[in-house]
């Protein structure tokens, strides 16, 4: 089809020059086949909520520098960007419940402190600061933090009753996912929509009772009704397979100002980490992905040589104790290295204190068990107060484990369970960790059952599709609860 040509006047920037426009030849055919695929804009409260947090516990620490006379010193900068670095992006919590929103802060903020103490104690640099100045930031914070969010909660309370704009909107397509698509919209008043209906060529018994009676046509009806109706906004349920249908669809609706957007039916498709992508034109939907891409990668290394570098030097001496135990439980090496499946699945070597009097670490590994007499006293002990982890730090250094993240299990379990647990290998779509989700939700020690192994890699995906760096600091401070005092591990 020939390229229209524009005559001055009429808005376009290419004005035709001997019969063709002033693009460049080149640009023209490199970018007429190119569809732009941008990700929704954050909202206002997203963007405010992920400075607001950081600004805020900044904020006091310097007020109260300034209320004491304190002067701001180097090691009170460092801190400065250390709260940055850990509680950026700060969470939306204008749309959650005064209560739950205080919890939620008052949590987050103890398991800061506790990063922040660590670390200190670990640097020796806590002497560096003012005790009346630290109590003070410490418990102002979280109350300045929780009035904030009241004020912007009520904020949004107050601007969400005057809001009176609603659109109209239509479904095309009357299977289960459109009926999903019916519900959600009638039942949010936060989307600010009027339900008109929907539009399918089937009739009768083949429509989803979920969409009631509000059959207002078919497909070939769809464009008239918008424009008669002015309608706002038009959500495509079909499936993907409808392409002729879909191609007319889209064309009758370019000469409707309603906006349209498709809905893909992933309802039975367990998605880990979804993400709208651009790849050179071409919009790409990621069902499956890392959550460790871009900045993610970035902080969640730089929190793995923080902790690991701090704990280990705090631990240094149980080290050297565990050592000497292991060294005098019985013959054999004080480490004992393991095979496990990292970082995509790559082979990679975990250190352990030997705990047993077989290395069993071939094809077939089996778990120790309550009782199990492979295990030497000492190593009963240090398995089940998980002092035989703590080499794994080192590993952390190395870059081949994480601090938090599924645990690794052997070679030969993953060949075992890979066939038969659903989605069992996607757990590693990140490096495994010296803690996870599934350990500090009672699926830690043997796993002796199917069912117990399945329970274990639902909590695994989970972590995948909502980590956080507060996430992973709440698993480190309930690891350490359970360290003391659970006793499933053995």
């Amino acid at each position: 089809m020939p390229k229209p040509s524009y005559a001055a006047g009429d808005g376009k920037d290419c004005v035709p020059v001997n019969g063709s426009t002033s693009m460049p030849t080149s640009m023209s055919e490199q970018t007429s086949d190119k569809v732009v695929f941008q990700s929704a804009p954050a909202t206002v409260g997203t963007l405010v909520s992920a400075v607001l947090e950081p600004a805020i516990s900044v904020s006091v620490f310097l007020t109260a520098c300034l209320w004491y006379g304190v002067p701001v010193t180097k090691a009170g900068f460092v801190l400065c960007l250390l709260i940055v670095g850990i509680t950026f992006p700060g969470p939306n919590r204008l749309r959650t419940a005064p209560l739950k929103s205080a919890i939620d802060i008052g949590s987050t903020w103890l398991a800061v402190l506790a990063m922040l103490a660590l670390i200190g104690y670990a640097t020796g640099s806590l002497e560096a600061f003012s005790k009346p100045v630290l109590w003070a930031w410490a418990v102002t914070t979280p109350v300045m933090q929780w009035a904030v969010t009241l004020a912007g909660q009520q904020w949004v309370a107050r601007r969400g009753l005057l809001a009176q704009k609603h659109r109209s909107v239509v479904v095309i397509g009357s299977g289960p996912l459109g009926a999903k698509v019916a519900k959600a919209l009638r039942s949010s008043p936060s989307i600010h929509s009027d339900f008109l209906g929907y539009f399918d060529d089937r009739t009768g018994e083949r429509l989803d009772s979920g969409l009631g009676t509000k059959h207002l046509g078919t497909l070939k009806q769809v464009a008239t009704y918008i424009r008669e109706h002015g309608v706002g906004e038009v959500h495509i349920t079909l499936p993907l397979g409808s392409q002729p249908r879909m191609t007319q669809l889209l064309e009758d609706l370019q000469g409707t100002t309603a906006s349209v957007f498709f809905v893909p039916d992933l309802m039975g498709v367990g998605v880990i980490q979804g993400r709208l992508q651009d790849m050179n034109g071409i919009p790409v939907v990621g069902l499956c992905e890392t959550p460790f891409t871009g900045i993610n990668e970035l902080v969640k290394r730089a929190s793995d040589i923080v902790l690991a570098s701090a704990i280990l030097v705090m631990v240094s001496p149980i080290l050297l104790a565990v050592a000497i135990g292991v060294r005098l439980s019985g013959p054999g090496p004080i480490i004992f290295k393991q095979r496990r499946n990292g970082l995509d699945g790559k082979e990679i070597v975990v250190y352990k204190f030997r705990s047993m009097r077989t290395l069993d670490n071939g094809a077939v590994v089996l778990q120790a068990t309550r009782g199990d007499p492979r295990l030497t006293p000492f190593g009963a002990f240090i398995r089940r107060t998980s002092l035989d982890e703590l080499p794994q730090f080192f590993n952390v250094l190395q870059g081949r484990m994480s601090v938090v993240g599924p645990r690794p299990h052997a070679v030969a379990h993953n060949e075992q369970y890979r066939p038969i647990i659903k989605a069992y290998m996607v757990r590693h779509k990140v490096k495994p960790g010296i803690t996870g989700w599934a350990q500090v939700n009672g699926h830690r020690g043997e796993t002796d059952t199917i069912e117990k192994m399945q329970a274990r890699i639902e909590y695994d995906l989970a972590y995948l599709r909502n980590w956080s760096l507060g996430l992973d600091l709440r698993i480190i401070l309930r690891t350490v609860r359970l360290v003391l005092f659970d006793r499933h591990a053995y």
